[in-house]
């Protein structure tokens, strides 16, 4: 086992290579923060030894560090332009999209998306937790900050990776692996109000993690990592059922929960911009997700799995692990829901 002294290092790191991103005011830190970043991560992916986790440790190096030198590579090419490092703006349209292209590989947006799952499946719930959620706040802060993009490659890319996180999900039963697959369907939503909205942006990436966390949270709870598993959440915590419904539902964009405005927001901008077809293909798009939130709450509430009656009495037994975080985090996802409307006013 590694000590948690060296655990709490490397989450340091972790955040600290976070923090020298949204602090950088030139390239050249901005691309040391996201390699610091990075390569703290990597000891946390592999802590356990497990050939699984080597594997998917190694696909993660492969894939960030090809990215990492796209991204330096297209930064030096933009000195060449522009003879200055202290800038974000990309001087020429070849540099800006080859940048985008690498942070894109970086958080895992479709096309270049095939990575995730097989990464996320590997690992340790707590682990695919901070790859799902904090991993992607760096690599946000530098996109909103190349702005401009391209528009319709933005709201093609936002497209493609909603769909292919809908309908890749619908054949899942990991849940590492569908949860990977609603993440670059959510990848998707930001990126389609990224040229005209930045705020909007950031608004849904926060959102996505505030109510990720606790469903992975809920997992662990659960001990859960298949669909199958998930038939005996009622005999283990049956308190959590009700939170589980909220918080899936909530990721699924159902109204009138938490997830639903930034949704609502994001296709509004679309339709103001004039990209009607895409807004419908987008909220038509949704209907995939939904469909496997909806197969996993029918496994935790509905169906129970062969036991017996010794079996089914765990929940008179407390947890003692992981409630207190749980609690904290649903009440954070679950209490925006009031102060959405003022939200979407105040966007008007």
């Amino acid at each position: 086992m590694v000590h948690p002294l060296v655990i709490y290092s490397l989450l340091f790191l972790v955040g600290l290579g976070t923090a020298i991103v949204f602090t950088s005011s030139n390239l050249l830190l901005a691309w040391m923060g996201l390699e610091l970043n990075m390569l703290a991560m990597l000891p946390l992916m592999m802590q356990h030894r497990h050939p699984r986790a080597v594997e998917a440790t190694t696909k993660y190096f492969i894939i960030q560090a090809t990215a990492a030198a796209v991204f330096l590579f297209a930064a030096l090419v933009n000195i060449w332009y522009s003879y200055q490092w202290n800038s974000f703006h990309f001087l020429h349209p070849f540099t800006s999209t080859l940048c985008f292209c690498a942070l894109a590989m970086k958080i895992g947006l479709a096309p270049f998306h095939a990575w995730v799952p097989e990464v996320l499946q590997a690992l340790e719930l707590p682990t695919a937790m901070i790859l799902a959620t904090w991993q992607k706040l760096a690599p946000f802060a530098v996109l909103i900050q190349l702005l401009p993009h391209n528009p319709n490659l933005l709201v093609l890319l936002g497209l493609i990776s909603m769909l292919v996180g809908g309908w890749g999900g619908m054949t899942q039963t990991q849940l590492r692996k569908l949860l990977a697959y609603s993440s670059i369907g959510h990848l998707g939503w930001m990126i389609l109000a990224l040229n005209y909205f930045p705020l909007l942006t950031l608004a849904v990436l926060l959102i996505y993690i505030s109510v990720a966390v606790p469903v992975f949270l809920l997992l662990m709870i659960n001990k859960s990592t298949s669909i199958n598993m998930l038939s005996t959440s009622w005999s283990r915590t049956s308190f959590t059922i009700s939170i589980a419904a909220i918080l899936f539902l909530s990721l699924a964009g159902l109204p009138p929960l938490t997830g639903f405005v930034p949704k609502l927001l994001v296709v509004s901008e679309l339709v103001q911009q004039g990209y009607l077809t895409p807004a419908l293909l987008a909220l038509l798009v949704t209907l995939l997700s939904l469909t496997y939130y909806l197969r996993l709450l029918y496994a935790m509430a509905s169906t129970i799995s062969p036991n017996n009656v010794a079996s089914l009495l765990p929940w008179r037994i407390h947890p003692t692990r992981l409630s207190l975080p749980l609690a904290v985090t649903s009440v954070i996802a679950i209490s925006a829901i009031p102060l959405l409307p003022a939200a979407y006013m105040l966007t008007q």
